[in-house]
């Protein structure tokens, strides 16, 4: 129960601390913005994620494969 507690309060005080920070400035989204290299950013991040989507599709196929496999064979 104690624990309970801790982790309750541990939780209250990161929400509270998150509504005490600013996002007001937000200086390097508007640098990258105005220089262009937000759109290298978003185009890095969206091919890293396609990839990560590509390789987990070949390796649920892969596991699919040996796991018919098996079922043939046992």
């Amino acid at each position: 129960m104690k624990k309970l507690i801790l982790l309750f309060l541990l939780g209250l005080t990161s929400f509270f601390h998150s509504f005490a920070q600013s996002s007001n400035d937000v200086e390097m989204a508007d640098v990258m913005r105005s220089s262009g290299k937000i759109y290298v950013v978003v185009a890095v991040v969206c091919v890293i994620f396609f990839g990560f989507i590509i390789y987990l599709f070949t390796i649920d196929r892969k596991i699919s494969r040996l796991e018919n496999k098996k079922n043939k064979i046992g």
